[in-house]
């Protein structure tokens, strides 16, 4: 594959079922996600979800989402859906919403 595809920063939507509100879940994502260099977001949703948003290099995000599905997590995961779309470069650190 052409190194410069690789590179290219890419978005992933994730949204993470299972007992994740209340736990430290965001705060856990967001250092992780620093950790990795990544922009974005996680916040909690009304239907008990935390939706995880981070830019950056697919393989970061690669790594990210799978320390979502770790299990080393705060809380318990039951699962994760995940989007993938081309960056948007509008994020700017990495917040807990």
């Amino acid at each position: 594959m052409d190194d410069t595809v690789v590179d290219q920063p890419v978005r992933l939507t994730s949204w993470v079922h299972g007992r994740v509100q209340g736990v430290g879940f965001r705060w856990w994502t967001r250092a992780r996600a620093l950790e990795l260099g990544l922009t974005g977001y996680a916040r909690n949703l009304v239907d008990g979800r935390v939706e995880v948003v981070a830019e950056g290099p697919r393989e970061r995000c690669d790594t990210l989402l799978d320390l979502l599905r770790s299990g080393s997590t705060p809380g318990s995961v039951d699962t994760v859906v995940e989007r993938w779309t081309p960056a948007r470069g509008d994020l700017a650190g990495f917040a807990e919403r």
